[in-house]
């Protein structure tokens, strides 16, 4: 096909393609008040709103890249605001574990080399991450796995529903909407040598007996379980510890977008905390109230990067930001884009920016761009920002 100058585009899976095609269609403009203006325009008015602003709002960070959220952190400071990301909705809880030691966990490459058993948990990869099956955790021949899911490996879903990654893998095991916490409590009594008191036992013993026989397994949750857990965690702690007195077994978290790792470190080697964090006198401090969904209630002035919060997050947010003047930093159209006081395009990272990230399983990914932008890149734009305050 032709697109932009080229004639074909190979070996992108669905989602690569999609983000391929993204760089020619639905780009954002400078904007003030609904005008077309010039950037220097927009970076003045931008830095003009957080410069008066009392009680800022910085929030997005996960789809920005390594360069560009050190330079956010740095302005948080600057302006003594709040900073949070999309991880306070999501994967936020389980990231946290996994930084500070509370969960093991290991590379993607490890999993390809090593792991005869991978869990899906709450999390659907045939459509959130298509290449994790045929990369990393079913289809390939590891280092160790030679005989890969023909023989050596096993997969299983965990589910409300029978999902299209249900299709791929043999074991599906399916849970009841909010009932995670008493399907682990179960795994936990099977493993123990106990009769489970909930969900089907023979069930609940076959799964126990596919755990015992694992050599090295990972979980892959995703927002399912973590949305059914709440303030349960501990439960998910308690059973990685189990099935670790019976072998090895590991934690990576599916999340979807490309830094939200990278951001949760930074900011967690930087505040001692991972999200939710507000700057005052040099210092961090860190709570619930410090996130999105509190400060966008208090908050008197937002820059959003790399984020749809006015479609994403939940509608009594949505609604705080659209009171108060956003700046939008964004390559493409949204409904928060169209909102915004001042928009302000960039550069798509690993199209037309460079720079690095962090990938899901921790490992530092550099990328180059392969198309010519016209637009700058986050960490500039955030730099000139900077300089405008």
């Amino acid at each position: 096909m032709k697109t932009g100058g080229f004639s074909q585009i190979k070996n992108l899976c669905r989602k690569g393609h999609g983000h391929f095609l993204s760089a020619f269609t639905e780009r954002t403009a400078p904007k003030a008040d609904g005008q077309e203006i010039s950037l220097d325009q927009a970076i003045d008015r931008a830095g003009e709103i957080l410069r008066k602003a009392e009680r800022p709002l910085l929030y997005g960070w996960s789809n920005s890249s390594l360069e560009a959220q050190r330079v956010g952190i740095e302005l948080a400071k600057k302006l003594e605001a709040t900073i949070d990301d999309t991880s306070s909705f999501c994967q936020g809880r389980i990231m946290e574990r996994i930084l500070t030691g509370r969960l093991p966990t290991c590379t993607l490459d490890d999993v390809r080399n090593f792991a005869d058993t991978s869990i899906f948990w709450g999390s659907d990869p045939s459509n959130s991450h298509p290449r994790l099956l045929s990369r990393f955790a079913y289809y390939p021949r590891g280092e160790k796995r030679q005989k890969s899911y023909e023989e050596e490996r096993t997969c299983i879903v965990v589910d409300v529903r029978k999902s299209a990654t249900t299709k791929l893998c043999s074991n599906y095991f399916k849970v009841l909407p909010g009932g995670d916490a008493d399907l682990i409590a179960s795994v936990i009594a099977v493993l123990e040598g106990k009769i489970p008191k909930f969900g089907d036992k023979k069930l609940m013993i076959e799964l126990g007996a596919i755990l015992r026989k694992t050599e090295f397994g990972v979980l892959f949750p995703g927002l399912g379980i973590l949305s059914s857990l709440t303030d349960k965690m501990d439960l998910l702690e308690s059973l990685i510890a189990k099935l670790n007195e019976l072998s090895a077994f590991k934690v990576i978290p599916t999340v979807e977008h490309f830094n939200t790792r990278g951001f949760n470190k930074l900011l967690l080697e930087d505040a001692g905390c991972i999200n939710r964090a507000f700057f005052q006198g040099g210092k961090a401090i860190h709570g619930p109230q410090m996130s999105v969904s509190i400060a966008s209630k208090k908050c008197d002035a937002a820059l959003v990067i790399g984020s749809d919060p006015l479609s994403s997050l939940p509608f009594g947010t949505a609604r705080s930001l659209a009171k108060v003047p956003v700046i939008a930093i964004d390559p493409h159209r949204s409904l928060t884009t169209d909102a915004a006081k001042v928009v302000i395009p960039s550069a798509i990272h690993g199209l037309e920016a460079g720079g690095s990230a962090v990938r899901m399983d921790g490992v530092k990914i550099d990328f180059d761009p392969i198309l010519t932008a016209s637009t700058l890149s986050d960490v500039q734009i955030l730099g000139m920002i900077k300089e405008a305050i």
